[in-house]
């Protein structure tokens, strides 16, 4: 009698929930100040897609094309209606609680404290990791400029991280992770309109690639159009899911925007729409225009494809500017919705409090920045790229399930709950979107399943040794 006690105490502890009330209550508040809410919809939408276009189209496509071939555009389509259902989930729930802490907030209310833990911890992994994957390929890019205009670019040893092509630390990505760091510091609304400019940029870049790569398409380079299979289609559509991570971004400024219930909805699937479209454009622009067996698996694909097509070196120096804004862009929003989720899990106690402290000039969480900032550089230094985008995937995948769980639990418990917007078809799309992220993780490779293992252990370390006793609901019972 006394071991089920203690058995229903310990499960009482670790899957303990927050109300949905109390989440809500205490947006925005933070250690010693309140975030500001100054964000409208085309800020919040140009956030998620500046989190997300870029990835994908201006470092993996090269890793991507290798594997499944001139079928990759398909595999972007496979990847995104992965990320479709797992987006019309974030809507539902960022206009029902529209808190910094994202998934991490919705698996609280839903799925216990333990539950919720694993999803900002995977969050971490998304986010943080994502952005020093990132940063390491913007180096390419900036290499790319500097060899077009000068005819040299920065040593591999200061331009890799250790093990790619003898390099020692990558400085490139510091230097991009401490720019976006400063805009950061200057406050959300500042940063959003650095990230606008940005946005217009890359948008039109990617255009003018389109356009150029359009005029050397060739039929017979997407014959045969699946010469690795439909394993190498699947394959390619798990390992570009990548290129999707930062839809939710719009999701982690729900304590920032101006009418979250209705604008965050909007933002994220309005996001995923536009990015999707330019994704698939640049694909079959790409493939059609350099045959497939031809690309090399480089961080720099796009420039590659139209050095092939024109002579002018002027249409390339344009590419590799593009790339960089774009990449600075990735940069700079995906490390906003990082320091945004460690706000949410610092004021709830799971982290250290310091990352909840809110500078009251700024409105913005100064310290959190500051330290994230330089981890994440210090990550992109000494990483090399590869790995990091795989597990970053396992991770969002990980996450993007929960969500969906929470659509269905929370339709359950809380039905008469007000919601600006609903997933059409529940629970069969929350399930759909369960389905496909199980799909795609179960696609990625067993190094990137250990490598996975290992952060997740370390992660369970972390709360049993700290979180669980500092928990806030753990001071009110």
């Amino acid at each position: 009698m006394t071991q089920r006690t203690g058995s229903s105490a310990t499960r009482a502890v670790l899957f303990r929930r927050k109300s949905v009330e109390d989440l809500v209550a205490h947006g925005g508040e933070g250690e010693g100040g309140h975030l500001k809410r100054s964000l409208g919809l085309g800020q919040l939408t140009t956030l998620s897609i500046g989190a997300t276009l870029g990835s994908g189209i201006f470092v993996v496509l090269g890793q991507a094309v290798p594997v499944a071939g001139p079928a990759v555009v398909v595999s972007f389509i496979l990847a995104g209606i992965t990320a479709l259902f797992s987006a019309l989930s974030y809507a539902e729930l960022a206009g029902m609680i529209p808190l910094s802490g994202s998934s991490y907030s919705y698996t609280y209310a839903t799925l216990g404290e333990l539950i919720a833990w694993v999803c900002g911890w995977c969050l971490v992994l998304e986010y943080g990791v994502s952005v020093a994957s990132v940063a390491v390929g913007w180096g390419q890019y900036l290499n790319e400029l500097l060899n077009l205009l000068f005819g040299f670019g920065i040593p591999d040893a200061l331009s890799q991280p250790p093990g790619d092509a003898g390099g020692i630390v990558n400085l490139p990505a510091i230097a991009v992770v401490l720019l976006a760091m400063f805009l950061l510091l200057g406050g959300a609304k500042e940063s959003a309109r650095a990230n606008f400019v940005m946005v217009v940029v890359k948008v039109a870049t990617l255009v003018l690639f389109c356009a150029i790569a359009f005029t050397a398409v060739k039929a017979g380079n997407f014959k045969p159009f699946l010469p690795l299979g439909l394993a190498g289609m699947s394959a390619g559509g798990a390992k570009l899911f990548f290129s999707y991570i930062g839809f939710d971004a719009a999701s982690t400024a729900g304590e920032e925007a101006k009418n979250p219930q209705k604008d965050l909805p909007r933002a994220i699937l309005l996001s995923l729409g536009i990015v999707t479209l330019l994704y698939c454009l640049v694909a079959v622009a790409a493939v059609g225009a350099f045959p497939w067996q031809k690309f090399d698996s480089n961080e720099a694909a796009l420039s590659q494809v139209l050095t092939s097509i024109v002579s002018n070196k002027l249409w390339s120096i344009l590419l590799a500017i593009g790339a960089i804004v774009a990449i600075s862009s990735v940069v700079l929003t995906v490390l906003y919705g990082q320091t945004r989720i460690l706000f949410a899990m610092s004021r709830d106690g799971l982290v250290p409090k310091f990352m909840s402290k809110v500078d009251p000039k700024s409105g913005t969480p100064k310290i959190n920045t500051l330290v994230v900032s330089v981890f994440v550089a210090l990550l992109a230094a000494f990483i090399p790229l590869g790995k990091l985008a795989d597990a970053t995937s396992i991770g969002t995948l990980f996450a993007f399930g929960l969500v969906n769980v929470a659509v269905i639990l929370l339709r359950r418990r809380r039905p008469d709950q007000q919601r600006s917007f609903r997933v059409p078809f529940s629970p069969v799309t929350p399930l759909l979107g369960v389905a496909c992220c199980l799909y795609m993780m179960f696609s990625l490779d067993v190094e990137t399943w250990i490598v996975f293992g290992g952060w997740m252990l370390l992660g369970l370390g972390l709360y049993f040794g700290y979180g669980i006793r500092k928990s806030e609901l753990a001071r009110r019972t």
